[in-house]
């Protein structure tokens, strides 16, 4: 009776822990970069940054049929990402490649309906599209927003523009997408006709639409908490319910119209006045609190990104900055082989930082110091931020896609 007893125990063991092996595979799986600033708002990933980089640490790479700025999203395995090609950049295009080896699962493509003049040095691919999980939303500088699902099958389609035809940036519109309870948060801001809209992520309706300073702003929404979004703008923050697109509440102290605010948990840090970490109220029901203001973690054209009890800015003369999250106190700084448009990425004590020129840098840090402790020269022009899942690191340069792993783990 003891030895079957024994043997049932046993079996039982080995069962729980194969689910637990098997739920433990799914959830790495499953860990997502759903927009611009991942996750959580932060920059941050749990996905491991390799300290050493050599050509032994690309995983694959594939060319890409037209160039872009966007961000790659990455959901379920499944890398999305956005090109625009042709004469006048109004071919408009959405791919989907197996996050794990590379291969090209659909493509979309559409016509732009919408203003294609662009600065040079961007595209009209720039802004990064978003995923709930279910269906990819992107939208493009020429104000064209589509709905597709993981299959690559149309959903919905907005051209923007005929709705609401005064808008003009000459520069090139980048705001990426974000959605939340349901509705996608497109924030279009110009010298000209200047709004941001709440659209229904199902029907492709407005929810709502206010309007908004008419200034050329290329910030992108963040989701503070579910249903409540900041908007970001050279006057400052508006926490906005996307229920309605009321105001919940505001900071008028002003902010960059470049780089984009990032969080950690109910921490905002805004790039105003340097930086500035404000400490919100997640249900919005009052006026959040300055914690701190810093001149010396200004960031220059990178987003900043937080993880831990560390905020990392990089400075337009290419210096990253590493600031105390309580205190904004700086803890350390050093200079890197610039210069940046892309945000860096970071995950535990790494960062990595990829340069206009492509140059991939690794930074390890501690509270005290950081080093530089691998490079890896792409050789490409890279303006678009990284993205972190599926077991690695994505980058995307006006040709190429690559996917980045630590050969250790």
């Amino acid at each position: 009776m003891t030895s079957k007893i024994y043997e049932m125990i046993r079996l039982l063991s080995v069962a729980v822990f194969m689910i637990l092996i098997a739920g433990a595979g799914d959830a790495q799986s499953e860990q997502p970069w759903p927009s611009f600033q991942g996750p959580h708002g932060s920059g941050a990933t749990t996905e491991k940054i390799p300290r050493s980089l050599s050509e032994e640490n690309i995983v694959w790479e594939k060319e890409l049929p037209g160039r872009g700025l966007s961000t790659p999203v990455i959901h379920s395995n499944k890398v999305f990402l956005t090109c625009s090609s042709g004469p006048e950049q109004n071919r408009l295009r959405v791919l989907c490649l197996d996050a794990i080896d590379g291969q090209l699962l659909w493509e979309r493509q559409f016509w732009a309906t919408g203003r294609t003049v662009c600065h040079e040095k961007t595209s009209v691919a720039a802004p990064t599209p978003c995923t709930d999980g279910k269906r990819i939303y992107a939208i493009f500088s020429s104000n064209d927003l589509v709905c597709l699902d993981f299959e690559g099958n149309l959903i919905w389609l907005r051209g923007i523009t005929a709705d609401y035809p005064n808008v003009s940036n000459s520069l090139g519109m980048s705001s990426s997408l974000v959605v939340t309870n349901g509705v996608v948060v497109a924030q279009v801001e110009n010298d000209s006709e200047s709004y941001v809209i709440g659209i229904d992520a199902t029907t492709g309706m407005n929810v709502w639409k206010i309007g908004r300073e008419k200034a050329a702003n290329w910030t992108s929404p963040l989701i503070l908490n579910p249903g409540v979004v900041e908007l970001q703008s050279k006057s400052g923050i508006d926490a906005i319910n996307v229920s309605d697109g009321n105001v919940l509440w505001q900071y008028d102290a002003g902010a960059s119209t470049i780089p984009s605010s990032c969080r950690m948990g109910n921490i905002l840090f805004v790039p105003s006045k340097g930086l500035t970490a404000l400490a919100y109220d997640p249900k919005g029901q009052k006026r959040p609190e300055q914690l701190w203001q810093s001149s010396r973690l200004s960031p220059g054209t990178p987003s900043p990104v937080v993880n831990g009890e560390t905020v990392f800015t990089i400075s337009r003369g290419d210096v990253l900055t590493a600031g105390n999250i309580e205190s904004g106190d700086r803890r350390w700084q050093l200079r890197l082989k610039g210069p940046f448009s892309a945000t860096p990425v970071v995950s535990g004590n790494t960062l990595l930082a990829v340069s206009e020129t492509g140059f991939v840098q690794s930074i390890h840090f501690d509270d005290e110091q950081g080093e530089v402790t691998g490079s890896l020269n792409l050789e490409d022009q890279v303006l678009a931020s990284p993205a972190a899942a599926s077991g690695g690191i994505f980058l995307r340069s006006n040709s190429r896609l690559w996917k980045l792993a630590d050969v250790n783990q």
